[in-house]
């Protein structure tokens, strides 16, 4: 509003040739000036010159909203924006409806704890009909580490939609609705989000998975690209292809090893020595995210899979909606099932602490300083 010009905010036409004519085109112009200024600049009296700021000052001033018409708001964009259902029905609770539209949703944890299987189940049900619950759309599956399973996807839609997998044919067309990519590089991957971005509406697609971000930085290490390699670009590119076309963008993200002197995610999770002390003894607690902070904040959604205390726990750790909360899971022949719908809420560092009992292939390199 600041930029809006001094001709188009309706003023007389005589005091507005006289701004033009002294080269002050904008409200910014305009009020970063004192109504004295003004009157030995635009020569003019007080009374003009205070009834014009006066204008301008209304005229480029966002108009105010109270707490009510900003609820109403929210609720509207939400109902506009819609959700993927996860079919868990604690978690889409939480996060009033599923997986939201138009942001980024992370999937967090160590290898072999279930993020694949989630994204899977996700697949199919965007693929799935709406009178069953689904989205009607084809997706796009970046498979950075072929890791994609169509015979898992398939046996994960039959146990879940035994109906749906009796019709003809319906398996086929199912599968038929899933494109899969596998970029060998991050050059590879840039292209195949501007492809992306050209097919989104033209293939009514409805989901994109990327599994995995850090499995793609890995591969640049690995053939000696510089260790600060920015995603800068990549967050924005990502987030903006989910906000052009209002569909939920799901992506997993590995963990790497704490740093010893890295107490937690988040500077204001900080913990006390003894909490320091406790975290560096326990043998499944010394991990966090991959991709570092500005990553972190990039995202809308956080969920973190870990196994503790032998059961797995998905945690929704990050949240515009809800507080953090934990569900215990297990993954059967159905894909991931919640054990129970009542999530226990958590607080302190616990939110975004990754345990891994039971699990040694994780990430060894630093991906912190990354911004």
């Amino acid at each position: 509003m600041a930029n809006k010009l001094i001709n188009q905010m309706g003023l007389p036409r005589s005091i507005a040739n006289i701004f033009a004519a002294r080269n002050i085109n904008t409200a910014k112009e305009a009020l970063s000036l004192t109504e004295f200024e003004l009157m030995e600049l635009l020569d003019v009296g007080l009374s003009e010159v205070a009834s014009a700021v006066a204008h301008i000052s209304e005229v480029a001033s966002p108009p105010y909203q109270t707490v009510l018409s900003l609820m109403e708001q929210r609720l509207q964009n939400e109902h506009l924006s819609g959700h993927l259902s996860t079919c868990l029905k604690g978690l889409d609770e939480a996060l009033f409806g599923g997986i939201p539209f138009g942001v980024l949703t992370e999937l967090v944890g160590p290898a072999g704890i279930g993020k694949t299987q989630f994204c899977l189940k996700l697949s199919f049900l965007a693929a799935l009909l709406p009178s069953y619950g689904g989205l009607d759309g084809r997706v796009i599956y970046i498979d950075v580490e072929s890791k994609f399973s169509s015979r898992r996807m398939i046996e994960i839609g039959m146990r879940s939609f035994p109906d749906v997998f009796q019709k003809e044919d319906m398996a086929k067309e199912m599968a038929g609705r899933i494109l899969v990519l596998r970029p060998a590089s991050l050059s590879e991957f840039t292209e195949s989000l501007h492809k992306i971005k050209v097919s989104l509406l033209e293939q009514e697609i409805k989901l994109v998975i990327i599994d995995s971000m850090a499995a793609l930085i890995t591969g640049e290490y690995e053939q000696g690209a510089p260790k600060q390699h920015s995603l800068g670009w990549h967050i924005s590119f990502i987030k903006s292809i989910a906000e052009f076309a209002r569909i939920p963008i799901v992506v997993t993200n590995q963990v790497r090893s704490r740093n010893r002197n890295e107490v937690s995610h988040y500077s204001f999770q900080g913990l006390s020595s003894s909490e320091i002390q406790e975290c560096s003894s326990g043998y499944d607690s010394h991990l966090v995210a991959a991709l570092g902070v500005h990553w972190a904040h990039s995202v809308t959604i956080r969920l973190v899979l870990e196994a503790k205390s032998g059961q797995r726990f998905i945690k929704l750790a990050k949240s515009p909606m809800s507080p953090p909360l934990a569900f215990p899971f297990s993954i059967t022949s159905s894909g991931i099932s919640l054990l129970s719908d009542n999530g226990k809420e958590l607080s302190g560092a616990e939110i975004n602490e990754i345990h891994c009992q039971g699990h040694s292939d994780i990430i060894s390199y630093q991906l912190g300083k990354q911004q």
